[in-house]
């Protein structure tokens, strides 16, 4: 399936997560503001804030953090202002990295970045180098581990789905960018349990990265993502499951 690899890969992330659930509050309080600020304080009436609260809350962010990060957003409640922008670059072996970066000093950020491509042996590109091999794709996260998968791909395909991802214990369906809102609502009204939905970034083309190759990648990886103005890391890797279990900490 179209991207396998890439969900496969988002596992190294997940096994962090519980140690780390102060920075993604903080992470996705910053992307909750951006959204309010952008299109509104309503979810009702702002699609983005919609989905970013809906991710929120499926990493467990809890409903005090995302009130108040919509009205730092709306202006109800003081902050700092920031900006959503996307960085791009390589890491060791060739890898294509597409950052999006949420931050409130860009030039502080890009400073930053430059040092943490050099030390581990990347390059951070011009705008554009990488972008062109990816593409925004919508993603709905599907509760249920005695699920059907054929039944689920044939409901979801119905409302416009291009992919299905099994994820052990739920399912990400894979939809074009501007269908998955009419998808989402699809696979609820079926019955179906949507546990978030947002956009992600996809490429046809992966490379297979092994070994100590993988590890140097994972701990490049691992170091990107403490970082608190990246929200998300999309490449074009592939790592094998027994070098997933081995490398990650």
């Amino acid at each position: 399936m179209a991207g396998h690899s890439q969900w496969a890969n988002r596992k190294h992330r997940k096994a962090r997560q519980d140690a780390k659930k102060g920075k993604i509050y903080s992470k996705m309080a910053r992307k909750i503001a951006v959204a309010a600020r952008s299109g509104g304080g309503d979810p009702d009436t702002n699609t983005e804030l919609s989905t970013v609260i809906d991710e929120a809350r499926s990493m467990g962010v809890p409903n005090d953090n995302i009130e108040r990060a919509i009205k730092r957003g709306t202006g109800e409640m003081e902050g700092v202002r920031l900006e959503e922008f996307q960085y791009e670059g390589y890491a060791p072996g060739g890898v294509a990295l597409l950052l999006e970066i949420v931050s409130d000093n860009r030039n502080r950020t890009a400073s930053e970045l430059r040092h943490l491509f050099s030390k581990h042996g990347g390059n951070l590109g011009e705008s554009g180098c990488v972008a062109w091999m990816f593409t925004r794709r919508g993603r709905i996260s599907i509760e249920g581990e005695d699920l059907d998968e054929d039944e689920l791909f044939l409901a979801a395909a119905e409302g416009g789905a291009e992919d299905l991802n099994d994820l052990n214990g739920g399912f990400e369906v894979i939809t074009p960018s501007s269908d998955v809102f009419r998808v989402r609502e699809a696979l609820a009204e079926t019955g179906y349990t949507v546990k978030s939905t947002g956009f992600t970034y996809l490429t046809d083309n992966y490379i297979r990265i092994e070994g100590r190759e993988a590890e140097k990648l994972i701990k490049f990886l691992d170091a990107l993502e403490d970082h608190d103005d990246i929200q998300e890391v999309f490449g074009n890797f592939d790592i094998s499951e027994e070098d997933l279990e081995k490398y990650v900490n």
